[in-house]
This record gives C-alpha cells, structure tokens and sequence, in this order.
C-alpha cells in the first residue's frame, strides 16, 4: 500500500492487475485501484473535484478530471474515511498514476488540493 499525507488528510492506495481485453481491437490491460482517504485534520471537508495523470509506458501521458469521484463528492468529518474502487486500462503492461483532489473547508470555504502518491499499475508478470 502508498500512503501521503496532505494538510491533515491521508490518502492510501492499493491496486491490482484485473487481466487483459480487446477494445478497439487491440489488446489492453485492466487495472483496478483502491482509494481510502482519511481526515485527520479537526476541520469537516468535502471532496469537490478529481485530477489524473496516468502513465502508459507506450503512450502519451492522459489527464482525466471532473467533479468529485465515482458520481461522488464525499463530505468527511474529523477521523472520518472514505473509500472507493476504480480503474483504468493500458495499452502496456507497465504504467503509474497520480494527482490531487481539491477539498473544500465546510466552514471556511478555503479549498485546497490534497496529494495522491505517484503509484504503479504493473501486471502479474511484471510485478514480482
């Protein structure tokens, strides 16, 4: 597991090799990852937008961002967790994601962007 901590808050990441498909016709691997992110701080915060960066090691470089995550903009209060599942596909059996979420102080209204470690998405093969 990664972990990073942000003003307070704590983001840990797990991920997995899910196998290969055909999309488009060419072949792609399927990689899944698990997000807890813990509050630490003393403040209530909500989740309010997400920012990828995922790294294919035959391709350029893709940023993905939106509103919160999953259809999702958590509101966490102190100590609380939030966890969720997603994924990605590869056309390469190598790559790594990172990026932030922007919170937002439920009281103040400050927004700031809170870390996610660089991780690995390696399949099976590569990975021991």
């Amino acid at each position: 597991m990664i972990e990073k901590i942000t003003k307070g808050v704590k983001i840990s990441v797990k991920t997995k090799f899910n196998g290969a498909t055909y999309r488009d016709h060419k072949l792609h691997y399927v990689f899944a990852y698990f997000i807890t992110i813990k509050n630490n701080s003393q403040e209530t915060i909500q989740l309010t937008h997400r920012f990828w960066k995922i790294y294919d090691a035959l391709n350029k470089p893709e940023v993905v961002s939106g509103e919160g995550v999953v259809g999702q903009s958590p509101v966490l209060l102190p100590n609380d967790k939030y966890s969720y599942s997603s994924g990605c596909l590869l056309q390469s059996g190598i790559g790594a994601m990172n990026g932030y979420y922007t919170m937002q102080n439920t009281t103040s209204l400050a927004q700031f962007k809170v870390y996610v470690p660089t991780f690995q998405l390696a399949t099976t093969l590569l990975s021991n």
